[in-house]
């Protein structure tokens, strides 16, 4: 299914192109009739259908949670499966009477009830103190039910819960990642393919954040490693995601394109933060990135330039220049001794100036404002910094607009002439 906005886009353009006579009225009825039909959109009476069955389950936990020891247990069982058999049922009732936001709706409050159920029955029958355990049963039950009734809320249930589990689990083991939750997105992301739904993408892009920063944030280091193990990490979903969008099939190339999108993000957010923070926690000498995030990291630069190479497209080259400095910055900044990591200061907005570029010559909005994002918390951590000289800083500044403008020029000459 078209995405709503585009089609009204398109609607938009094909009305311009015939009124300016572009295109004939004949033409514009063939587009139209080979197009599929939309689906139900979100209106004022399904809004309000969402509302109230979000309250009556939420009445429903806080009735059950109230009189919770007042119930006998095997009363208390049966409250609770029916509260989940109802909540389906309604559920498929709804799809079989083509209303699939609230089916989904319906879904999505099973599976929230079957997760209040494994902490209540838990509760009851003085289960172990697994609280984890527990996050990845609901995390698994809720994915079966997103499997087995195509709803993307009870899918983003089980990607909440299972994004609980893998913190808590990284928690307690603090050595290197949480790869039991490396299988269960996985699962995820082939329900997301499945059903060629952009929102799916996005969840399942989305759950690889959690991981990421758990994982490099699981014990207190005082220096840049995490942020290196983050850059990695952005490196990893912004070249499989471009990797992903070089395949054959439609459904794998939009999920591609989501996912290096998150990918671009998060390596902005992690040069932003990387020059911001450097002076305060940036400790002299060699900083050691464990080798399986050093080798996700190259994996992803690898990625970028083979699609850059293979189909000639130089946004994706420029992508992988982009990781690639990022990764050669782990090395700069932790051979500053005294005085301030100019060169380090140097490949970071290197590496934001490849991205934008990146983005402009793919023609994607969401790479580029991440590099423009990244661009301006680069300078704003130059410029702000606690501790320097400000005038070192603002002919740092000033040479490194000389050579923006010298790449500029330059690329002007190379790449093939647009409008300015």
């Amino acid at each position: 299914m078209l995405d709503r906005a585009y089609r009204q886009r398109l609607e938009a353009d094909l009305s311009q192109w015939q009124a300016n006579g572009v295109i004939t009225p004949a033409t514009v009825a063939a587009i139209r009739g080979v197009l599929p039909p939309t689906g139900a959109g979100l209106n004022i009476p399904v809004a309000m259908g969402i509302v109230g069955g979000l309250l009556i389950a939420a009445a429903f936990l806080a009735f059950v949670a109230a009189h919770w020891v007042e119930i006998a247990r095997l009363s208390r069982m049966g409250i609770l499966v029916a509260g989940i058999v109802a909540s389906n049922g309604l559920g498929a009732w709804f799809a079989h009477t083509r209303r699939p936001i609230l089916a989904d709706l319906c879904a999505s409050v099973g599976a929230i009830i079957f997760g209040a159920g494994i902490a209540l029955v838990g509760q009851m029958y003085h289960l172990g103190d697994d609280f984890a355990g527990g996050m990845l049963l609901w995390a698994t039950g809720a994915l079966c039910a997103a499997a087995l009734t195509s709803s993307r809320g009870a899918l983003a249930v089980a990607l909440a819960a299972a994004s609980i589990w893998t913190w808590l689990r990284i928690a307690e083991i603090q050595d290197g990642p949480h790869l039991p939750f490396v299988a269960f997105w996985l699962a995820a992301g082939a329900l997301a393919l499945l059903w060629n739904s952009r929102l799916a993408a996005h969840l399942v892009a989305l759950a690889t954040l959690p991981w990421w920063i758990a994982t490099a944030t699981q014990s207190i280091l005082f220096d840049l490693v995490p942020f290196f193990i983050l850059a990695n990490g952005a490196a990893l979903l912004l070249g499989g995601g471009l990797a992903l969008t070089a395949t054959p099939w439609q459904r794998a190339r939009d999920a591609g394109g989501v996912l290096s999108n998150y990918g671009a993000f998060l390596l902005a957010g992690v040069a932003a933060m990387e020059v911001l923070v450097a002076n305060e926690m940036l400790r002299p000498g060699s900083s050691h990135q464990p080798a399986w995030a050093i080798a996700c990291g190259v994996a992803g630069t690898i990625a970028a330039f083979t699609v850059g190479v293979l189909r000639r497209q130089a946004g994706a080259a420029f992508a992988g220049g982009a990781m690639a400095l990022m990764l050669v910055a782990a090395v700069v900044w932790p051979l500053r001794t005294l005085g301030e990591p100019w060169p380090a200061y140097a490949v970071v907005l290197g590496a934001m100036l490849c991205l934008v570029v990146s983005g402009m010559l793919d023609g994607s909005r969401a790479r580029t404002v991440a590099g423009w994002l990244g661009i301006a918390g680069v300078i704003a951590g130059i410029t702000w910094a606690v501790k320097g000289s400000l005038l070192r800083r603002s002919a740092f500044l000033a040479a490194a607009g000389i050579v923006a403008i010298a790449m500029a020029a330059a690329l002007n000459r190379l790449l093939p002439r647009t409008e300015t």
